[in-house]
């Protein structure tokens, strides 16, 4: 499920040749983003290290999968943190946190952020994981 999807991604990126056009289909992305709950926007959901602001949440469904929400200020942004939930969401906690997230490099996405993008791409990855190593630490006390 996790290569399919991260297999998908490069196969729509694929289709551009220029980065220009890559970062309009980020954009476009961000649109599907599912949108963190209005009072989760405060500072305990907030990505410390994002140039913009970013908040992420998550919550583990009845079939044990985890489901994030998120938000930014920043549109570009938003569509990275899209492309990430695309790829992690619906993913037991264990799943996310072995998730090699492949399809980063293979798209040019970390080459083609400017520094402080591309390490606030690695503070969303790092909050999706600490939020699957949480729940997957409750899973294994209980």
């Amino acid at each position: 499920m996790l290569n399919q999807r991260q297999n998908e991604i490069i196969g729509e990126f694929a289709i551009f040749d220029e980065w220009l056009d890559k970062y309009e289909f980020l954009i476009e992305m961000a649109e599907s983003l599912p949108i963190i709950d209005p009072k989760h926007k405060n500072n305990n959901f907030l990505i410390e290290g994002c140039q913009s602001r970013v908040w992420i949440d998550a919550k583990i469904n009845d079939k044990g999968l985890m489901e994030f929400t998120a938000d930014s200020d920043a549109i570009l942004t938003k569509g990275i943190i899209a492309l990430l939930v695309k790829v992690l969401n619906n993913l037991t906690p264990k799943e996310v946190l072995e998730a090699e997230l492949y399809f980063i490099d293979e798209i040019g996405l970390s080459q083609n952020l400017s520094p402080t993008r591309a390490n606030g791409l690695v503070a969303m990855i790092k909050q999706m994981k600490l939020f699957a190593l949480a729940f997957q630490n409750k899973a294994d006390k209980s």
